[in-house]
Order: C-alpha cells, then sequence, then structure tokens
C-alpha cells in the first residue's frame, strides 16, 4: 500500500462529497488524528480502518488505494492559483476511464467527428474555425444551437459538469489520446448558464484550434489563445448570418428588448450580444454604461456588470440549470446496469452518486420509463 496514492485519493473522496475532515470523522467514526495522519502522508491505516471510510465515502477499498492514470494532454489553465488543481484532474482521470468503460461495453461508441479539423494543418482564423465546425455538426448558417450539450456529445466529444466553488476557471479540455476527447465545465451555481455554455464552446476551440499544445504542466492562461477561444465561441454559437437576420428583423423593437431577444435565441448572454454589436461597428465602448441605463429605466432596477461569479440578477432572462445538461454517460449508466453489466454502487461510483440516490434513480427508471 502506498501512502503517497492513498493520502492522494482520501483527499479526493472526500473532496468530492464535501466533506471536511471533521465530518468525515463523525460521518465514519474513524478520529480525526487518525483522517489527518493519513492525509499527511505520516501513517499507513489498518484494511479496516479503510475499508470503514470507503463505506463513508461510498467508494470502493481499491478506489482509495490504486493510483490514478495522470493526464498528458489536457488544458487546464486557470486565472489564478488552484489549490485542488491534482484533485480535479485525477477525478477527470477517473472519470474518463469509468466512461470509456461503459462506451466500450456498447455497440454505439460516437465518433470523434471533428477530428480532421483538429489536426489539420491549413492555417484557418477562429472565425473560419467556427464556420468550418458548424458545417461539420451540420448546422445551417444561421440556425441557432438549441441543446449544445447533445451537439457536442453526439461529435464523440466526452462531457463532465464539475461543479467547484470558484471563478478561478470555467473549464478544462483534454485530449484524444487521454481516453478524449473531453470538455470538464465549471457548473457551480453562481455561474450562470450562458457562461457555461460559452465556455462548452470555448473548450470546443481550444480542442480544435490548440490541442497539439495541450500539456499538463502548463497552469497560466495564454492571452492569444483565450481571445481565439472567446472568437471561436462567438461564432460557433451566433453565427454572422444567423444574427444579421435576427437583428434585422427585430429592428422595431427598443434596444434592451432586441438584445434580449437576441440573447434567447442563440443561449448565449447579453454582454455576447453587446460584444458583437461592437465588432460590427454597431454602438461604441459607451454600450456597456448605456445598455445598464437604457435597462434600469424600462426595468426600474439596475443590472450587475459583475463578470464572475454571476450573481442574481447579472443575466435577466437567464436560462435554468437543464438547459444545460450532459445526458450520454446517464444513458450509458442506465443501459449497463439494466442489462446487469454493473451494479447499483459501481453505476453509483459512475453517476457520482451516493448508493441511495442511484438506488433511486434506478426505481424511477423502472417505473416512469
Amino acid at each position: 500500500m502506498n501512502i503517497d496514492i492513498l493520502s492522494s485519493n482520501l483527499k479526493r473522496y472526500r473532496s468530492k462529497k464535501n466533506l471536511t475532515q471533521q465530518a468525515l470523522a463523525e460521518l465514519s467514526g474513524i478520529s480525526l488524528p487518525t483522517i489527518k495522519n493519513i492525509e499527511r502522508r505520516k501513517a499507513l491505516p489498518k484494511t479496516n480502518t479503510l475499508l470503514v471510510l470507503s463505506k463513508a465515502l461510498d467508494c470502493r477499498l481499491q478506489d482509495l488505494v490504486k493510483p490514478v492514470r495522470e493526464l498528458s494532454s489536457v488544458r487546464f489553465r486557470a486565472k489564478k492559483k488552484m489549490n485542488r488543481r491534482e484533485q480535479v484532474l485525477a477525478q477527470v482521470s477517473t472519470w474518463l476511464d469509468d466512461y470509456s468503460f461503459l462506451e466500450n461495453l456498447g455497440p454505439d461508441k460516437e465518433p470523434y467527428i471533428f477530428r480532421a479539423l483538429a489536426d489539420s494543418s491549413v492555417k484557418r482564423t477562429p472565425l473560419q474555425y467556427a464556420e468550418e465546425a458548424r458545417k461539420i455538426a451540420a448546422l445551417d448558417e444561421d440556425e441557432p444551437i438549441h441543446d449544445i450539450c447533445t451537439l457536442v456529445e453526439s461529435s464523440g466529444i466526452k462531457i463532465l459538469a464539475l461543479p467547484y466553488s470558484s471563478d478561478a476557471f470555467n473549464g478544462l479540455s483534454v485530449g484524444p489520446e487521454d481516453n478524449g476527447p473531453a470538455i470538464c465545465i465549471n457548473t457551480w451555481e453562481r455561474i450562470s448558464i450562458e457562461r457555461q455554455i460559452f465556455s462548452l464552446a470555448h473548450e470546443l476551440g481550444h480542442l480544435l484550434m490548440h490541442v497539439s499544445q495541450y500539456t499538463r504542466g502548463l497552469t497560466s492562461e495564454d492571452k492569444v489563445q483565450e481571445r481565439e477561444a472567446d472568437l471561436f465561441a462567438g461564432h460557433f454559437l451566433m453565427p454572422e448570418k444567423g444574427f444579421d437576420l435576427a437583428w434585422l428583423e427585430s429592428s422595431g423593437m427598443p434596444f434592451v428588448d432586441r438584445v434580449m431577444k437576441i440573447k434567447t435565441i442563440f443561449r448565449v448572454s447579453y454582454k455576447t450580444v453587446l460584444y458583437r454589436l461592437k465588432q460590427k461597428g454597431v454602438v461604441d465602448d459607451s454600450i456597456w454604461i448605456r445598455f445598464q441605463q437604457l435597462y434600469e429605466e424600462q426595468y426600474k432596477k439596475k443590472l450587475s456588470f459583475k463578470e464572475e461569479p454571476c450573481m442574481e440578477g447579472s443575466e435577466p432572462f437567464g436560462l435554468k440549470p437543464f438547459d444545460f445538461s450532459a445526458d450520454r454517460l446517464g444513458r450509458l449508466a442506465r443501459r449497463a446496469l439494466e442489462q446487469e453489466k454493473i451494479s447499483i454502487s459501481r453505476a453509483a461510483e459512475i453517476m457520482n452518486l451516493s448508493t441511495q440516490q442511484m438506488m433511486k434513480l434506478a426505481t424511477e427508471w423502472e417505473n416512469l420509463g
């Protein structure tokens, strides 16, 4: 038994359950000093102690002692230092292995339809990448993306929703050689759904334009690449032809309502709409203050402009959590469970649910279709 591996895994599973060391001690009946000594790599516990801890953490004993596969092709760069970076990477690695395990149980593995575009040596601008990606995804030139999670998952890219209580990062992505391609999005409740959708498109842009530069060791953001990924995301979600048509058709509306209509059609933030108008020369830098003034005049309340986290009221007429929902992993887990290829406890582990929650969900599947 390797104390370094055990310590890292115990911290990861405890964090995954949002438990403090004290809370885990109370839940498991294992003393707080014992838990601290394990996490500080000071003492190897007895097998019985690990069995009790694994039960409290709703994981298998082997998951506490086995090493986690390291990712090599990963883009995980944050705006500031993240204390749980290695834990997040370990969680993503385990999730990718579980996802691939489920895929290999059945015949319907989705092909990665953007592989040729990502591997191409042809020089393109971010806008050209967005246009080509939309063509490959069989989207019309002016078509809004109504369900980006389904679109991305059906293109052969895995999606992990990972609530992380910090605005340090919005997402990360993993290359094809690490059981990817995959995109992980921070779905913390204080980040707007519009931001989550944009982050998914942003990471898709990185996968297509910058995957050859993915490496585990880089932690700081490259401003040029971030700008390119933003441009890709804006035009992938809101194509020029579709935006121009929607803007023209709404020309009789008040400006604020017009922006909100465009925002709703393309499922982007109102700021994304304003940025596009600024890029096209329709408005200038004064639009940020002017828009807030117009909104307050019309709705008799102030509009927050704080970027992250998105507080209540900062994204008016916002989308709801079910508007950003990755479904494929759940479908694979359900099929494997119903075909008795995995157990309830294994399904719970893969779905990041407690055994009780998984049993309840399985009962719903059986009784309600």
